[in-house]
């Protein structure tokens, strides 16, 4: 019956008049805009719903670590995933810009030598992304943090990596994200949001023994995340005015990090994906990297870009529904006892090398490159997957174990999720 119903229906549609045929296409067009406006902020008025204990500015000082990591997460993972990941590569790769680090990492040769780059990128990125993606009480975020100590205590140490350029880095992982989603995305953070990244990140930086002394409320204590936020990033910008300044080094590193960022591109193409990371840099730190200022043409066009994709997203896409939510790493260890990347911009390390990964359509599109794919070359890329007590590189490989459990001892006892503000 209901076959026979939808065959005059769409006989009707096909002896419709021109003028009809148009008001139906303008009636659905109408219906899907109302639609689209109706749950375009759903996902945001749910959250803020949800968390409505952190309504005013002065429940703000009382939100939890637990609460701050769950509202940064769908933040994420559903409401603005491609921005805020782009905003935390270039958040590691605007710390190139300071000749301390630079110089570092060029000593040791983890981003100076092709060889060891794209592994290097891909620990980073994964050291990171395990303590954002899993709950801060979660064994898998204490061992990343404690993963992370270890790396660099023996550089802060000995001074090599300085106490001021924790703190910065700290800063551009918060603050970075804001500032793109601002820039780039259909809608601002909310007050609230603002607040959750700010709470995590202080707490984190708690985790990792930064020291806020060079901050206003260091050592008085803060209000809240947005009051932290809002001093580290003064304290950020002053810090980059005084030492992000042109240097060799600085352009090394730069040329290498941007070799990785536009790995996927094909030949032909890279010369415009170097343009597009030198428009998103800005005039300080394309200063400091040495590098040249796209073209004002092309300049003109990713802004273009940039605008018709947020007006899109505003009105004319639909939320971006839950299972289709940014992950990045497997849930649960594998038959080997490691976890594997879901996702990957530079060489496959730690990408399971399935029918899908070696056979679909990005698996053809990368072997055109002539790009290795996931499982090529026996272990090299750890197709078997990654421990996160052994990420780093190659020569901390089985090291620090004991240390790490040191850490996490301490991480048990000092970070389970409070308020990091009380």
């Amino acid at each position: 019956m209901s076959s026979i119903k939808d065959s005059l229906l769409l006989g009707s549609l096909l002896q419709a008049s021109p003028y009809q045929k148009i008001l139906c296409v303008l009636l659905g067009l109408v219906t899907y805009l109302a639609l689209t406006s109706s749950l375009r902020f759903q996902r945001r008025q749910t959250l803020h719903k949800k968390y409505s204990c952190y309504g005013t500015r002065q429940s703000m000082r009382r939100m939890t670590d637990q609460d701050a990591w769950a509202i940064q997460k769908t933040t994420m993972q559903t409401e603005f995933p491609f921005i805020v990941l782009k905003s935390l590569q270039f958040a590691l790769f605007r710390t190139y810009g300071i000749p301390t680090i630079s110089t570092l990492l060029l000593k040791t040769s983890q981003l100076s030598d092709s060889t060891t780059s794209f592994k290097r990128y891909a620990d980073t990125g994964t050291l990171i992304g395990e303590f954002m993606a899993f709950d801060p009480r979660s064994e898998r975020a204490q061992t990343a943090i404690a993963r992370t100590n270890f790396l660099h205590k023996g550089y802060r140490a000995s001074g090599k990596i300085l106490e001021a350029d924790m703190l910065y880095t700290l800063s551009l992982f918060a603050l970075e994200p804001i500032r793109f989603v601002k820039q780039f995305e259909w809608r601002e953070m909310t007050e609230m949001e603002r607040c959750a990244i700010g709470t995590y990140w202080k707490s984190l930086g708690d985790a990792l023994g930064i020291s806020y002394d060079p901050l206003p409320s260091g050592n008085t204590g803060f209000q809240d995340g947005i009051n932290w936020l809002e001093e580290i990033g003064a304290w950020s910008e002053q810090y980059e005015v005084q030492h992000m300044k042109p240097h060799p080094r600085n352009k090394d590193i730069a040329e290498k990090t941007i070799d990785v960022l536009v790995y996927n591109l094909p030949n032909f193409l890279k010369p415009l994906g170097t343009y597009l990371v030198s428009y998103l840099m800005g005039d300080r730190l394309r200063t400091a990297m040495m590098m040249d200022k796209p073209p004002v043409f092309f300049g003109g066009m990713l802004a273009l870009i940039f605008k018709l994709r947020q007006l899109y997203l505003r009105y004319l896409s639909l939320p971006r529904p839950n299972f289709m939510r940014l992950d990045v790493f497997t849930d649960k260890p594998n038959k080997y006892g490691r976890n594997w990347v879901l996702m990957y911009d530079g060489a496959p390390f730690y990408v399971q090398p399935t029918i899908w990964n070696r056979w679909g359509p990005m698996a053809w599109f990368k072997w055109s490159l002539g790009q290795p794919l996931p499982g090529d070359d026996g272990d090299k890329y750890y197709p078997q997957g990654y421990h996160t007590h052994d990420l780093g590189p190659k020569y901390f490989e089985g090291k620090g174990y004991k240390e790490l459990e040191d850490f996490k001892e301490a991480l048990r006892q000092q970070r389970m999720g409070q308020c990091p503000f009380l």
